[in-house]
């Protein structure tokens, strides 16, 4: 089912909506004295965003489900989990399919197949399809050499004009491929040709009638005989069926096989007794009833509906991957950014790596400032200083770069936390952009710990998508909290990061 197909029965769907609202407004449309002008290109789109969630192995998943984000309709976002529930949200009805992308990326394919809710919110099931391959197209040299072959190995008949007898012969008539007519033989030496009946054929029946007593026992009964064309030796010859009296006078020795041979084998009906059946029913003689229900052994097939594996939970080893349902096709537009130079990236990097230090205390404060005493010159030695300590370690570090919009420059997103127990830990997220001097300019700043996660979720990056289909890529996140979690859509625009829509909370196991 492709996307288009999917969209469309979303769309559908929507329209059952659409209906009931202009039956509530059609005595106001009755009073309007001018005409409602009906939708063109301009016309928004219907497209909804969600989170595949699942684990094992990519495109291979052990269990897996689909949490629906965000439903662009009328161009305003609503909340995947709960628009036009009926009981189910429209963004995971069945036969649903959706985009699976990473970084901008088509990836692969998730066809719904079912629906449930898991702690109070809605999630789709269904299966993991790869993307579809396109054919490479083939050259034009490719192309006329396949209109060659197939008029050399064409099977359809090809229409002649017949040839009469006061026509000139044509040039190819004398060829070794040519008939008597002038028409060309089939190449193929297996083809059955038509002959007409000539005076010669005649003459060599009366011929073989005469000479019936001097024709050997190979030719009798083969009727009319063209020793000229009849020179294949697989040829098949029909013969004359001989009599006990023929085989007698011809003293031929061959005897026909005794039918009172001991050795010959005989098939006999087998007598062995059917074992006692108590569950066994014989049918009805002359029962023509088609819909009449039949006892069978076996196992009960049920209602014989296939449910995917289905993902409970939030496993550590879940990963996560965004997945677009759109009834328009648009271009791929990857979120990668080149950066003209590399080493801007590791200096980019290190300087949101000390940011993250300072935010959640792993670096030492700076030594307090001895008092200096005035001393009496001592001859200076020349010590090396000491090394500095190493870096304090980021626990689950993710470091991504982005380029959100074509020439809109880069943006940095950096997450990760301490370690030691759940309840100590320390997470922090940071969205950045480079400044024009070249140093790292912070927008977004998320610090919390283990013991205020309901008040203050961390932040985890699950993927840029284009929600608006403005061409324009939005950072996902997922607010996690102790026990409920929602997700998140944040727009960075004019050195900005707005949180532009955010998800009902659900709840989860831990």
């Amino acid at each position: 089912m492709s996307l288009r197909r999917a969209s469309g029965l979303l769309m559908g769907r929507t329209a059952l909506a659409l209906a009931a609202g202009l039956l509530v407004a059609l005595p106001a449309l009755a009073q309007y004295p001018g005409q409602v002008s009906k939708g063109g290109k301009d016309t928004p789109e219907l497209r909804a965003i969600a989170v595949l969630e699942w684990t094992g192995d990519e495109g291979k998943p052990k269990a897996s489900r689909l949490v629906p984000v965000t439903v662009l309709d009328g161009g305003e976002l609503q909340d995947g989990g709960i628009y036009l529930a009926r009981p189910e949200p429209m963004a995971v009805f069945p036969e649903v399919e959706y985009e699976l992308q990473q970084n901008g990326q088509p990836v692969g394919l998730y066809d719904i197949s079912n629906a449930g809710q898991q702690q109070g919110s809605w999630v789709g099931f269904g299966a993991w399809k790869p993307m579809p391959s396109a054919k490479p197209r083939p050259s034009p040299r490719e192309l006329a050499q396949t209109h060659l072959d197939d008029d050399a190995q064409s099977d359809v008949p090809v229409l002649h004009r017949k040839h009469h007898a006061d026509d000139a012969p044509s040039s190819g008539s004398s060829g070794s491929g040519a008939d008597a007519g002038g028409q060309a033989q089939p190449s193929d030496p297996d083809r059955p040709v038509l002959h007409k009946k000539t005076s010669s054929d005649n003459t060599d029946n009366s011929s073989t009638g005469t000479n019936a007593g001097n024709t050997s026992p190979a030719t009798v009964g083969a009727g009319p005989t063209n020793s000229s064309s009849d020179t294949d030796p697989d040829r098949p010859t029909l013969h004359r069926k001989s009599t006990s009296s023929d085989s007698a006078g011809s003293g031929s020795s061959s005897s026909s096989a005794p039918s009172d041979d001991p050795d010959r084998p005989v098939l006999k009906k087998s007598r062995k007794s059917e074992p006692a059946d108590v569950g066994r029913v014989e049918s009805v003689a002359g029962d023509t009833d088609p819909d009449r229900p039949k006892l069978k052994r076996g196992k009960s097939s049920g209602d014989a509906v296939e449910v995917a594996p289905s993902l409970v939970g939030v496993p550590p080893d879940a990963q996560q991957m965004v997945a677009v349902s759109d009834a328009k096709r648009h271009p791929v537009h990857p979120w990668t950014y080149a950066w003209s130079n590399p080493d801007d990236e590791a200096k980019m990097k290190s300087a949101l790596e000390d940011i993250a230090r300072d935010a959640l205390g792993l670096n030492p404060p700076p030594a307090p400032a001895k008092p200096t005493a005035k001393r009496a010159p001592v001859r200076k030695t020349t010590k090396p200083p000491p090394p500095p300590p190493p870096p304090a370690p980021l626990e689950d570090e993710q470091f991504r770069v982005f380029e959100l919009a074509y020439g809109s420059g880069a943006t940095l997103v950096l997450s990760a936390h301490t370690d030691g127990p759940a309840p100590q830990q320390k997470f922090v997220t940071l969205i950045a952009q480079p400044d024009l001097y070249g140093n790292v300019l912070v927008l977004k700043k998320n610090v919390t710990d283990g013991a205020h996660l309901d008040e203050k979720p961390r932040m985890r990056l699950v993927d840029a998508v284009d929600a608006l289909a403005d061409n324009r890529g939005e950072l996902l996140f997922e607010l996690r909290g102790a026990n409920q979690r929602q997700f998140a859509l944040y727009r960075v625009l004019r050195g900005q990061a707005e949180q532009l829509f955010v998800t009902g909370a659900g709840q989860f196991g831990t």
